[in-house]
C-alpha cells in the first residue's frame, strides 16, 4: 500500500511539473509573437529557441520550430 501511494504521488508531480511547462512555453510563445509584431525579430528568435530547447515535446515548441524556420529563410 505504501509503495503504490509512493507512486502515486510521483506520478502527480512528474505530470503536474509537465502542466506547468506547458503553460511557461505558451507564454513564451506569446510573447515571441508579440516581439515579432513589434519588429523585434533577434529577441523573437532567442524566444522560440529557448521554447524548442527548453520545451521541446510541447505544442508550443512545434510552433517555434515553424517560426524560426520561416524567420531563417532568405527573403527574396
Amino acid at each position: 500500500m505504501r509503495r503504490l501511494t509512493i507512486i502515486t504521488l510521483i506520478f502527480l508531480v512528474l505530470t503536474g511539473a509537465g502542466c506547468s511547462g506547458e503553460k511557461k512555453a505558451a507564454e513564451l510563445l506569446e510573447t515571441a509573437r508579440f516581439e515579432e509584431k513589434q519588429n523585434n525579430r533577434e529577441h523573437a528568435v532567442k524566444l522560440y529557441e529557448e521554447i524548442t530547447r527548453a520545451y521541446p515535446n510541447s505544442p508550443a515548441a512545434r510552433e517555434a520550430a515553424a517560426r524560426l524556420e520561416e524567420l531563417r529563410r532568405p527573403s527574396r
